[in-house]
């Protein structure tokens, strides 16, 4: 057991696509590796974080719907890895059903908030994987974020034109829901050095986001499409890749900020 409480940071964009679980996923993975305890949160329906860390999505298992809406402990849904030191909250199909179910409950913004922290000591990290949408999943998960929010931005113009519109929700949750809330790295993924728009993506993205964004840059890379078929990280999966060189290079970077702020 930990004795700081968690680090909690969300991984956010409402643009579907553009590498929000893989980033999960495998942060979590060499975080747990360099022996943190890591609680990943599934606040995506799709289920994607779930099933690429081995856990079948079932909607007879305990998911985190049933701690938002059915009011069930976390510490009874957490389940374990087959990565030591790495946990996780399922999701589960019946988590689309929160969205609409939120709607109607007081103080819908902060209901994850409120079920993670009676766990919070017992993690140095919890990662919340959430949703392709600005609705109140995402929100929820902004919200109960400690130190920020990570925004994997794919190396494409499309996704480029949806990130005022998340800088705007994040400054609107911070205004009136979570006054601690930034932005704490910008992510490039699915880098494709053979194109001059990768590049001149990653040169726009710095202008806004100078401090912000992550020197490491994550390749398009076949090795990390496929380790989610398989229930594994790109770790376990293919660790001589490029792309699980780039994922371990991101977390060290990630990591090395971390002791700058434990450090102030």
């Amino acid at each position: 057991m930990t004795e700081r409480s968690a680090f909690v940071y969300t991984i956010a964009n409402q643009k579907g696509g553009v590498g929000k679980t893989t980033t999960t996923v495998n942060l979590a993975a060499f975080m747990a590796a360099r022996k943190a305890r890591v609680l990943v949160v599934d606040a995506d329906p799709q289920s994607n974080a779930t099933s690429s860390l081995g856990v079948k999505p079932d909607d007879e298992v305990l998911s985190l719907y049933d701690a938002l809406i059915n009011k069930v402990a976390v510490s009874e849904i957490i389940r374990p890895t087959s990565r030591p030191r790495l946990f996780i909250v399922p999701a589960a199909p019946e988590l689309a059903a929160a969205e609409v179910e939120l709607v109607q409950l007081l103080a819908r913004e902060t209901l994850l908030q409120k079920v993670l922290k009676p766990i919070l000591l017992d993690y140095d990290f919890v990662l919340i994987d959430t949703p392709p949408s600005l609705g109140l999943l995402t929100i929820n998960a902004l919200t109960a974020s400690t130190h920020g929010v990570i925004i994997p931005v794919q190396c494409e113009y499309l996704p480029l034109e949806g990130l005022g519109q998340l800088v705007h929700t994040i400054n609107l949750v911070r205004e009136n829901l979570n006054p601690a809330l930034e932005v704490a790295g910008v992510v490039m993924t699915m880098f494709d050095s053979r194109t001059n728009l990768a590049m001149d993506v990653v040169n726009e993205v710095r202008q806004h986001f100078p401090e912000q964004i992550f020197k490491t840059i994550i390749p398009r890379n076949i090795r990390l499409s496929e380790a989610p078929s398989y229930g594994e990280d790109i770790l376990a999966y293919a660790p001589d890749s490029a792309g699980c060189k780039a994922y371990q290079a991101l977390t060290e970077e990630m990591l090395s900020r971390v002791r700058k702020q434990v450090a102030k």
